[in-house]
């Protein structure tokens, strides 16, 4: 038996009827640009997220790029980012003009490292943007303090945490605002391109509101220098059918991740994710460490187990960043660059299913010994 890592097209096969009816009802509207569409996922999804506002833009890297617009951050100004993420967190800060100040990665959760986060704020410093890599929310009570004794705003990149809580707070109300994406990949994941900026701050979401939309709250009067980055209405329709199913996926999700955890506890040669205390994770990826990654991942395949790396270059060793910060060292984000290995989860699969990829885990790691 063959186990994808990813089936973006199981969540159309099993809401077909009516993920069609919501694409049919859209084409007849001829509201192609904004609308009630837009209007009832942005409500929902705020809904969801447990905050005043909810506005769509085109994908979760402009997300954050408007939100430093709107609170202008730009040349001279700091932000403070994890060393161990997904390029866009970085991308974002450097488009705004402003200068990513990297920190390293929690070995435990890989997340990034708050105790190391204080020494990173210097005059400079205008924003804290933790990612919450994998699914899993950065703790962020003591983040908020530290954040209100520095005057800093707190940007969450939500681009994989849907519904991932700390404490009662989901992501989306961790922060002052926070971006997310919706690729199709992501546990909410439209057909296409998407992200969304959610905030309870007024001020905030009515600039970025306006700069998405060519920096004009009237048509034709641009008061700012805007973007054109705008919620698809036909991507909200289908996202409206789909958010009503994340729960029950986010359980499955979290059913699968139980049994890794159990079923792959102790074994030798893996290093599993830990969870930090207090913190609900949205699993969006469950990734492992071991120091023989190739060798794991061909095993693996050759039992019909896909498997994937996230992320094997680290962001100061890139192309993009690599003569501005390729001289640094950041030895943790390093060696889960070099070790990480990402197992299938998702609501496509069963949990008998991933009782069977643990089987195939242990027995792969066995033959590697």
């Amino acid at each position: 038996m063959k186990y994808s890592f990813l089936d973006v097209g199981f969540t159309y096969r099993t809401l077909k009827d009516d993920l069609d009816a919501a694409y049919h009802g859209l084409m007849d509207s001829g509201m192609y640009i904004g609308g009630d569409a837009v209007a009832r996922f942005e409500a929902e999804f705020a809904e969801y997220c447990g905050a005043k506002h909810c506005i769509g833009v085109g994908n979760g890297l402009d997300a954050l790029v408007l939100t430093m617009r709107a609170y202008g951050i730009g040349a001279g100004d700091e932000v403070i980012v994890p060393a161990n993420t997904f390029i866009a967190t970085w991308l974002a800060v450097a488009q705004v003009g402003a200068t990513p100040v990297p920190v390293d990665a929690d070995p435990a959760t890989m997340n990034i490292d708050l105790d190391l986060v204080p020494d990173a704020i210097t005059a400079q410093t205008r924003a804290i943007m933790p990612v919450h890599l994998y699914g899993q929310p950065v703790a962020c009570e003591g983040l908020r303090a530290l954040a209100r004794t520095h005057d800093l705003k707190i940007i969450e990149d939500a681009a994989q945490a849907h519904g991932a809580r700390d404490g009662n707070r989901r992501a989306g109300q961790l922060g002052d605002v926070a971006g997310f994406s919706f690729y199709p990949g992501k546990n909410l994941g439209a057909f296409g391109d998407g992200g969304a900026i959610v905030t309870d701050d007024d001020a905030l979401a009515k600039s970025v509101r306006i700069l998405g939309n060519y920096g004009s709250e009237v048509k034709y009067q641009h008061d700012h220098v805007g973007y054109n980055s705008r919620l698809d209405p036909l991507q909200a329709a289908l996202l409206s059918v789909k958010l009503a199913k994340m729960d029950e996926w986010s359980t499955r999700r979290s059913e699968i991740a139980d049994v890794y955890q159990s079923a792959l506890a102790g074994t030798s040669g893996l290093t599993l994710p830990v969870v930090a205390d207090g913190v609900h994770s949205a699993w969006h990826l469950y990734v492992v460490r071991t120091e023989d990654r190739a060798a794991l991942q061909s095993a693996l395949a050759e039992r019909g187990v896909a498997s994937a790396m996230h992320y094997p270059i680290a962001n100061h060793k890139s192309g993009a960043f690599e003569e501005e910060f390729g001289h640094m060292s950041f030895p943790v984000t390093e060696e889960i660059c070099r070790t990480c290995l990402s197992l299938p989860i998702g609501p496509h699969l069963s949990v008998e299913q991933a009782h069977e990829i643990a089987g195939h885990v242990k027995d792969a790691t066995r033959s590697l010994a």
